[in-house]
């Protein structure tokens, strides 16, 4: 902080002197007429702000009056004064400004009609030199304006160093807006007043920062060359300005001092980088002033970089907040499609016309600088970007049509349209925008003609990319793809109740799937389609699976036959019989290659081994991705189990590793169809998992996360074999453990987490290193390991007070762990503090916070609702119980004893207490006390506090059972209040045996949407 500066004059507030400590007000005199008039407006200006152009402008005159010759013939009541006394008097006013607390609305005001005059004074002075004069005048020329800028700025720039936070945020607020207000100020006082303010922008307070950074974001505007060749000058105050306040805008802590950054810093090449981070600030008001007044103001988006484009859009259409995702899809379809479609007109008066009519190129070209292809794939954010158009551009939906000269030439933009569209209308809210589409959108025969046409294309393309030889360039593929997959999303979310729609749609898709060069995205979304077609029930699941193994089936044939060597295979592919078989694109005739040119059997071999194992991957690829659309019993289909032993099982035995780890995928799709079979192959995933690689070690993960969770059984039951037990927490204790593997070490956190929460493993030890991982500095790199165990962990104890009980049971030994932990570590090197994981893990146990309590707490009043029970605090007691068991040990250090009992000063005891409990802990605190094991004050409040809470509460219940058991020792009075009690019982009772179903019913469907609410953040 700037020391105080050295001259002081004397004040005139008499009642509080210590604000203007720093400058004091010379002895002013006495009053005067100019005094009186120029007062009174500053007095209304105070007021309201509706009048401030009325009292500038009343102000200027008394200026001209005081300043300039009166041109009047008589003389005027001002004229007796000059411009130095006007100064003077403007100055004493803001004088008295720098007193005024930020709460008071009058002291805005004012700044805000000191900032208006001062512009309309320096316009109108400027109007008044020659025009030639101003053409000759290279610096800032002089005028009465400039003058009272000056000397209100120099009585402003010491104020800035005051002591006092009120005098320092008016000074920089007066400042910062003076110069804001003003087009350009002498170099003297630019000089100081950045000096002044820099000082400023590492204040304590908040509200100084944002000020200086308001005023010191102009100045950055308009800083010369030779300050930024300053940069690297060891002189602190040379270094470049846009430097400095960059720095800021990342690390400040204060959310209004980087959004104050963000809308003022200049718009530059240098600045844009900085600014557009400011996307993943963790301020959500900061991000949607990016998205709503920073890039809307930014220009054609198309100056950014594609990858830049797609970053927007997709952190800000991601967004946790509400807002921010309102105000990117606002960008996305007024702003940016406007930057496509043209600039909107403007009237001749300067205000903005209607936006200009809907116009598909510019749709498409919008698309394509957004790169549709890739950033549709998969869980692109194109998909997203574009429900949003739709949802707030009305006029395209009505506009856009999809006539037949519209699918004749498809591109990836303009098929993606149409797909969206497509969704769009079907996931409307209660079918709103359903006719709209199937008017819209042609009927499932001529999809089913278009799929087919651009299907041949497809696979046509492919074929001629084989047979070319090296070094002739491929045709790109890769569009057509994505055309294919988009018209597949469309047929997917049609209606199938036209049977000859749905006839003809199935038949193509049938000829297909049986295509073997066809690509394994599209693979996946004809099985897709083709489940949807036959239906959702057994009969239509067994017709499914049928269909896909048939062209399984050929697919293998055909591909081996085509291959044998010196045969002619004409009839390789008679399994395609409908009436698209002769535009169907199906397997080229054999004889492309001579393979009696080839003179070596081994490159013969090797080549026909390859084949082979691409067959293989493509069957198994397919029957993937139909064990994904099954959900029947696996022994009830012979389809399955055919395609189980035939396939699935010789492809686990196979010993080529691409082959076996395919299959074990699929085997493990087959166990969750199949209690039995899960069981019976549970020992080869632990295996996989033990002996594998890291990819094979994340896919076993994640099979038997899916087994366990579907067949919760196979280590909940109390027939499981112990070892088997044993295994499956071993395996992930040991990928917990697999920091050299990030990839297996965050499978394994999320799997651990979504049984735990299930309940399906409830084991200590691992609870117990789920904890430790989340403090574990070697974590913080690995982002997915973070991110999960930040939701699990409260999700975790505050669903279920079993999980409270074991978090409160394992508290000291994770304070002993992190102690450890924070020893052995360098100086340099980052931890969380203890008391910082302390106070967490007394969060965590805080029984408050249980999102379903027990059926005990429900209590009901005599009106038979429901009454607040005190909140069951034995948690917190085995909390304090086992802190304090830690404390009294001999191998507890003076720092872990410290933190151990700082954290019973936040434990929450009620009299809703087990006695037992309570004396047991009351004991443990006495002999704590008797043992002085606390040595600073804190602690030793902690416990005295505890110990008065533990001591009324035991002795409370003392009290209550001597009365108890003198009420049973009368017969007389206790056989006439049993039946009472029983008759009250008996009511009580029934209406908890309800309340128990209904807390039941409540805590499996908070559960459900805990677990939803889980997948999705992870």
């Amino acid at each position: 902080m700037p020391g105080r500066v050295s001259s002081r004059k004397p004040g005139t507030d008499s009642r509080r002197t210590t604000a203007l400590s720093t400058y004091a007000i010379p002895d002013e005199g006495p009053s005067s007429a100019l005094r009186v008039r120029i007062c009174g407006l500053f007095g209304d200006a105070q007021r309201s702000t509706a009048g401030h152009r009325k009292l500038a402008v009343s102000l200027r005159k008394i200026q001209e009056e005081c300043c300039y010759q009166s041109t009047h013939g008589r003389k005027q009541q001002a004229e007796e004064f000059g411009e130095d006394d006007f100064n003077v008097e403007v100055a004493r006013c803001v004088i008295r400004l720098v007193n005024v607390k930020k709460t008071e609305g009058a002291g805005d005001r004012t700044v805000r009609f000191l900032g208006m005059f001062l512009k309309r004074a320096h316009d109108k002075d400027a109007a008044l030199i020659p025009v030639a004069e101003a053409e000759e005048i290279h610096s800032l020329p002089e005028t009465p304006s400039t003058r009272l800028t000056s000397h209100i700025l120099s009585i402003l720039v010491p104020l800035l160093g005051s002591k006092e936070k009120v005098v320092r945020y008016r000074a920089t607020q007066l400042v910062a807006h003076i110069i804001n207000s003003l087009d350009s100020v002498d170099d003297e006082s630019y000089h100081s007043i950045r000096m002044g303010l820099l000082k400023r922008v590492r204040d304590k307070e908040p509200i100084i920062r944002v000020q200086a950074v308001l005023g010191l974001g102009r100045l950055a505007g308009n800083e010369g060359e030779e300050d930024q060749d300053d940069a690297d000058s060891d002189n602190d105050d040379a270094s470049g300005l846009l430097d400095k306040l960059l720095e800021v805008l990342q690390n400040d802590p204060s959310a209004d001092v980087r959004r104050s950054l963000l809308l003022n810093l200049p718009l530059a090449p240098k600045t844009l980088p900085f600014l557009l981070e400011r996307a993943r600030d963790i301020d959500a008001a900061t991000r949607r002033a990016l998205y709503s007044r920073l890039l809307p103001a930014l220009g054609d988006f198309r100056h950014l970089s594609l990858s830049m484009r797609e970053k927007l859009l997709r952190w800000g259409l991601r967004d946790r907040d509400e807002n921010v995702r309102k105000a990117t899809g606002k960008l996305f379809r007024e702003r940016w499609i406007e930057d496509c479609v043209g600039p909107t007109e403007v009237a001749e008066d300067g205000t903005p016309q209607q936006p200009a009519p809907p116009n598909l190129d510019g749709l498409l070209e919008l698309l394509e600088r957004i790169d549709v292809v890739n950033s549709a794939a998969g869980n692109g954010i194109a998909t997203e970007a574009m429900k949003e158009f739709w949802s707030g551009r009305p006029d395209y939906r009505v506009a856009i049509t999809f006539v037949d000269p519209f699918w004749d030439q498809l591109t990836p933009e303009s098929v993606f349209v149409a797909r969206s569209f497509n969704d769009f209308c079907k996931a409307g809210e209660d079918g709103k925008f359903e006719v709209l589409g199937e008017e819209k959108m042609p009927e499932v025969t001529k999809l089913a003609f278009f799929v087919q046409r651009y299907t041949n294309a497809l696979v046509n393309c492919i074929r001629y990319n084989t047979t070319l030889s090296e070094g002739e360039q491929e045709e790109d593929t890769v569009e057509k793809e994505f055309v294919v997959e988009q018209l597949l999303h469309i047929a997917k979310a049609l209606d199938y109740s036209d049977e000859i729609g749905r006839r003809k749609m199935f038949a193509l898709l049938r000829e297909t799937l049986a295509i073997a060069e066809l690509p394994e995205e599209i693979t996946k979304l004809v099985v897709d389609v083709l489940r949807g077609i036959c239906g959702s029930e057994a009969a239509g699941e067994r017709e499914f699976c049928g269909i896909v193994l048939e062209a399984v089936a050929e697919v293998h044939d055909n591909v081996m036959n085509d291959e044998l060597p010196g045969e002619n295979n004409d009839d390789s592919f008679h399994s395609a019989r409908s009436e698209l078989s002769d535009s169907t694109p199906t397997k080229a005739k054999a004889g492309r290659r001579d393979h009696g040119e080839r003179g070596d059997n081994s490159e013969i071999d090797e080549a026909t081994a390859i084949k082979e194992i691409m067959i293989n991957m493509k069957c198994l690829h397919i029957a993937q991705c139909m064990l994904e659309n099954v959900e029947g019993d696996l022994q009830q289909n012979i389809h399955l189990v055919t395609m189980l032993n035939n396939l699935v099982v010789p492809a686990v035995r196979s010993h080529e590793a691409p082959i076996r780890e395919r299959g074990l995928l699929c085997l493990g799709l087959c166990c969750l169809l199949d209690k039995a079979l899960a069981e019976e192959n549970l020992t080869l995933f632990l295996h996989c998992f033990t002996k594998g690689h890291d990819a094979l070690q994340v896919s076993a993960l994640y099979i038997l996360s899916d087994i366990l969770t579907v067949h919760p059984n196979l280590v909940t039951a109390d027939t499981v074999d112990p070892a088997v037990k044993k295994s499956v927490h071993k395996i992930f204790a040991k990928g917990l453990k697999a920091f050299e593997a990030p990839e297996v070490q965050s499978a394994a956190t999320t799997a651990l987490c979504k049984l735990m929460l299930t309940s399906v493993v409830c084991d200590e030890d691992l609870l117990k290193q789920l904890v430790a991982l989340f403090f574990d500095p070697a974590v913080k790199e690995n982002a997915a390991v973070t991110q999960a165990l930040s939701y699990f962990l409260p999700v975790f104890c505050h669903s279920k007070r079993e999980n409270m009980e074991m978090m409160a049971a394992i508290a000291a030994t994770v304070i002993h762990n992190q102690i450890n932990i924070a020893d052995e570590m360098d100086e340099e090197e980052e931890t969380i503090g203890v008391n910082v994981v302390g106070n967490m893990l007394v969060d965590w146990t805080d029984a408050r916070k249980l999102v379903v309590h027990d059926a005990a707490l429900i209590r009901w009043d005599e009106a038979g609702g429901k009454d607040a029970a005190a909140v069951n605090g034995d948690i917190h007691l085995t909390l304090a119980e086992s802190l304090l068991e830690r404390a009294l040990t001999h191998g507890c250090s003076k720092e872990e004893r410290k933190v151990l009992l700082t954290m019973l000063s936040k434990v929450y005891i009620t009299s809703n207490t087990s006695a037992e409990k309570s004396q047991a802990v009351s004991d443990l605190v006495a002999e704590a006390i008797d043992g002085k094991v606390a040595t600073d004050t804190a602690t030793k409040n902690a416990l005295n506090k505890l110990h008065l809470a533990l001591t009324k509460i035991v002795g409370d219940a003392r009290t209550i059972r001597p009365s108890i058991e003198d009420e049973a020792a009368d017969p007389i009075l206790g056989e006439s209040e049993s039946k009472m009690e029983e008759e009250s019982d008996q009511g009580e009772a029934k209406m908890l045996v309800d309340e128990d179903a209904v807390i039941s019913e409540t805590q499996d469907t908070l559960l459900e949407e805990l677990l939803e609410a889980e997948d999705e953040d992870i």
